[in-house]
């Protein structure tokens, strides 16, 4: 990679830097059976209690990569309750930012009978993150508004969200950060409007008795930069004497894009990576492995992005919908 390429990288990188730090970043774990992730909504919608620890690592061989670890836990509490809690820390070279939610959601049921799922929920996660920048191994001549000491801020913030199931279809919309909060370490160049709005929407068909496949897509769009970009996926889930198993395919590709200088033309690129899952359920447990390749000329790295998802369904009622609909039955 040449130097002007190298400079876009870099360039990129720092202009997503002050609004991709706005809590939990939105990745493909959601596909992992975790759209309480980042659908508030989803807490207590499925039959069974979830937990879910999660942990992702980019670019390895790098040092100070970006990488993820989130742990998550939702459940019914009663009819119409749901409760969850979402810790995670996230660091990202010399900024890390850790800390945690809780979510409430209340969850009414249209259908005549106990089998079939026609649910609309509503949810609102409270949560408190700090941020962290550590400027220690700075020297003291690297720059004269360097402190060279590692700085702390933390702020307070909530999501609020719906999302709707009936048999077989879903559909989740949720604003994130809708307060504004500005944190002081990166007051320079922070705006203190951090919302961003996410909306999705899947199918799940049946095939036979044991056979079943999901398309879906997520929207989102970032208000302060006007940022917008899309995943388009397919699941397939297969039955069996153990359990399921499944696997996919995610695209997502930016609306917006950047140009370089490349030879003696300018080109544009936006933002697309492809992302592979699989996944095995045995019993009441889960695992799932995505692996994230970013596609384009320009890019930091050659290596991809990896993340293993670890679950366990807890208290699950005996009685399920009638319907394909992995993520509640």
């Amino acid at each position: 990679m040449n130097f002007k390429k190298r400079y876009l990288v870099i360039l990129l990188f720092l202009s997503q830097l002050s609004f991709s730090q706005e809590g939990i970043a939105v990745y493909s774990d959601y596909l992992s059976d975790n759209y309480y992730l980042i659908h508030p909504s989803m807490a207590g919608a499925a039959n069974c209690a979830k937990i879910r620890l999660t942990a992702r690592q980019q670019w390895f061989g790098q040092d100070d990569a970006p990488q993820l670890q989130t742990l998550s836990f939702n459940a019914r509490v009663g009819e119409q309750s749901g409760i969850g809690v979402i810790l995670f820390n996230d660091k990202n070279g010399y900024h890390s930012q850790k800390g945690g939610k809780i979510t409430y959601a209340h969850h009414i049921k249209f259908s005549r009978g106990d089998y079939d799922l026609n649910q609309l929920s509503f949810g609102m996660s409270a949560g408190l993150v700090q941020s962290q920048l550590d400027e220690s191994s700075f020297g003291p001549d690297f720059d004269p508004n360097i402190y060279g000491s590692i700085q702390k801020d933390s702020y307070f913030n909530i999501d609020v969200g719906a999302s709707y199931n009936y048999l077989d279809f879903y559909t989740h919309f949720t604003v994130k950060n809708i307060a504004s909060n500005k944190r002081e370490i990166y007051s320079d160049f922070e705006s203190d409007n951090l919302r961003k709005y996410l909306f999705s929407a899947g199918y799940v068909f049946g095939y036979g008795k044991s056979l079943q496949w999901e398309p879906s897509v997520l929207f989102q769009y970032t208000d302060k930069t006007k940022e917008k970009s899309f995943d388009i996926n397919l699941k397939l889930y297969k039955d069996m004497d153990f359990g399921k198993l499944w696997g996919g395919l995610s695209y997502r590709r930016s609306l917006d894009g950047a140009q370089y200088l490349d030879g003696n033309g300018v080109a544009d690129q936006k933002m697309q990576y492809i992302t592979p899952i699989v996944g095995i359920n045995y019993k009441n447990f889960m695992f799932a492995y995505t692996y994230s390749h970013v596609t384009g000329n320009v890019k930091f790295d050659t290596g991809g992005f990896h993340q293993i998802t670890l679950g366990i369904n807890l208290f699950c009622k005996k009685e399920k919908f009638d319907c394909n609909c992995p993520a509640v039955n």
